[in-house]
This record gives structure tokens, C-alpha cells and sequence, in this order.
């Protein structure tokens, strides 16, 4: 890797693009996931889901593309295969039919998952003085507490 405008070693530039492109893996998967339980979601709920989980996908493909360049900024290499992020992600697709509620769930799972990566990757980040990384990290994170809080109130 070569020097960016952070002076940051060798060993931190490549820990720091791992943790960014573990948030690019679950980002994505979970952009997915998103999609899929727009398209397929049906019940009592099923507008306010459906317009939920179109603002998630459209919230989380952008995410994608900053977390992405940041990578790039660090003179990284950004993960852009489906198969390689299926492999690093700790989120998973779903294949068939779910409820309305099962999917609530299993996308709060999705968006604890990426808060917690990116607190990790922002700590991180942190460590190694990289405050772009960190506030960068900050902002996503809070994005996906604030979107666990929406899917939560729709399970109560």
C-alpha cells in the first residue's frame, strides 16, 4: 500500500481496509436482504414494511459506495464480488417465504450486526488516528441503531 494523506503504517492501512471492507460484505448482503423482503413482504403491515425496507436497500446501497471509497482512499483493494462477500459477511441471505414479523427480525438482526462492525471498525480506526475512518464509521453506526429502533417499534 502507499502512504495516504493520514500517516498511517502499513500494518494499520491493511487492518483498517479488512474492518472497512467487513462493513462493505454486510453492508451489501444486508442491501439484499432489504430487497428481497421489499419485494416479497405481505400481511397487515405491508406498506409501511414495504416503504421501510425500500429506505433501508436505498440508504445501504449508497452506504456500499462510501465505505467502498474509503477503501480506495486508503489505497485498499474494495471487496466487488458477491461470492466474497457472502464469504466475509456475518450476515446472511434468506431464500423463501418469511412473515412479516420474521423478517422484522431477522432484519434487526442485520442492522445490530452492521452497527457492531463498524463500532469495531471506527474503534479501530481510532487506534491508529484515523479520524476520517472513525467518523465516517460513527455515521454509519448510528444509522443502523437508528434503523434497529424503527424495526424494533413494529415488533412491540
Amino acid at each position: 500500500m502507499t502512504q495516504t494523506a493520514i500517516a498511517l503504517s502499513t500494518d494499520a492501512q491493511t487492518e483498517i481496509v479488512e474492518a472497512l471492507n467487513q462493513s462493505v460484505a454486510e453492508t451489501a448482503v444486508t442491501t439484499m436482504l432489504a430487497q428481497n423482503f421489499h419485494w416479497n413482504v405481505t400481511g397487515m403491515a405491508f406498506a409501511p414494511l414495504h416503504e421501510l425496507f425500500q429506505k433501508i436497500y436505498e440508504d445501504h446501497f449508497i452506504a456500499q459506495d462510501d465505505l467502498a471509497e474509503r477503501i480506495k482512499a486508503l489505497d485498499g483493494h474494495a471487496e466487488g464480488t458477491l461470492a466474497g462477500m457472502l464469504k466475509r459477511s456475518k450476515v446472511s441471505e434468506h431464500e423463501g417465504d418469511a412473515s412479516d414479523k420474521e423478517m422484522i427480525k431477522m432484519m434487526l438482526a442485520a442492522q445490530e450486526t452492521l452497527a457492531k462492525t463498524l463500532a469495531g471498525c471506527g474503534e479501530l480506526a481510532s487506534k491508529h488516528g484515523d479520524t476520517l475512518t472513525e467518523d465516517l464509521c460513527i455515521a454509519r453506526g448510528q444509522e443502523h441503531e437508528k434503523l434497529a429502533w424503527f424495526l424494533r417499534a413494529h415488533l412491540r
